[in-house]
């Protein structure tokens, strides 16, 4: 069987290491493995692959892959390669969602804290050489995890995580699940810290915009480590000046990277991270493990770990 490995991104820490895949060809000698590093590879590869371990399938790849039977993702977002041919498609899909969930979360709480406890202007007076003990606590308060109102849209593997470790140091959470989208503007009024980890589709396409921001608590946070779409940037950036909102933490953007001259570079109390939440040191190991199991599944006609549901869209 013929098992194409399509894993590759600008950035390195998306492109799996040499190591990882000649773990999987050592693991499956009765494979046979290719690898592909770009757009165009993966075009001039697929047409005999029967499995593609890879999340950049574009149509075009999907019309020259004639034996493709099974995509497993090794991210938990599948959304970019949910084209309408492919879910019209007999082809498989899995992902990876859980295996990031642990140190999500813990970026959740981390970057909840330091716009909590104003850690980004510590960083610009640092930076200046600048004693600023009285800027702190001062207009704006610092506030505390322990007591604050937590809720978490989309409460799969990552967002029930981020509801233990939230609530380990005392917050209240709420999860919201897709079933319960009807209270959402019910609950954003309610809570101190927002936290999107729904996966996007087009019902939660912007599911954060103009209305939304502004019916935020005074004082409250934003953060995203789902999908960049799942908020209205612009509307934010109108938003962040004039308040309610403390600030924003956000891992994802509408378009990555984000561009050189969007205003949320220079805002105070926007705290931005080039989509790394879900990095961690075992990341890789985990990811083949994943996709090794499901693989011995796949041979065996057992059921998928992590199977897609191609129409709804996770």
């Amino acid at each position: 069987m013929n098992v194409l490995v399509a894993i590759y991104s600008e950035f390195r820490s998306w492109c799996i290491p040499a190591d990882a895949f000649g773990r999987l060809r050592d693991m499956f000698p009765e494979y046979r493995f290719v690898r592909a590093d770009s757009d165009e590879e993966t075009l001039a590869r697929v047409g005999d692959a029967e499995i593609v371990f890879g999340s950049r399938l574009r149509p075009e790849h999907l019309a020259a892959a004639k034996r493709l039977r099974w995509v497993h993702s090794p991210a938990a977002g599948v959304g970019n390669m949910l084209f309408p041919e492919m879910i019209a498609s007999q082809v498989t899909m899995s992902n990876s969602r859980g295996n990031s969930a642990g140190t999500i979360a813990e970026h959740v709480v981390a970057v909840t804290l330091a716009l909590f406890r104003d850690l980004p202007l510590a960083g610009r007076r640092q930076a200046a050489r600048t004693w600023a003990q009285d800027e702190f606590n001062a207009g704006v308060s610092i506030r505390r995890l322990h007591g604050a109102r937590m809720l978490v849209v989309g409460y799969g593997s990552i967002g029930s995580e981020v509801g233990r470790l939230a609530s380990a140091l005392g917050a209240h959470v709420v999860g919201l699940r897709r079933k319960d989208a009807g209270r959402l503007h019910e609950e954003i009024p309610l809570a101190d810290v927002v936290v999107l980890s729904a996966p996007q589709t087009g019902e939660t396409t912007h599911l954060i915009g103009e209305r939304e921001l502004s019916m935020m608590k005074r004082d409250s946070v934003l953060v995203n480590v789902s999908r960049g779409k799942l908020v209205d940037e612009d509307a934010l950036v109108r938003a962040l000046p004039r308040g309610p909102l403390r600030g924003a933490a956000l891992d994802v953007f509408e378009h990555e990277p984000l561009a050189k001259d969007s205003p949320l570079w220079s805002m105070p109390n926007v705290l931005i991270t080039p989509h790394v939440s879900g990095f961690h040191a075992d990341y890789w190991r985990d990811a083949i493990e994943l996709f090794a199991d499901n693989l011995r599944r796949f041979s065996a006609g057992e059921p998928l770990r992590n199977a897609v549901d191609k129409a709804a869209g996770y």
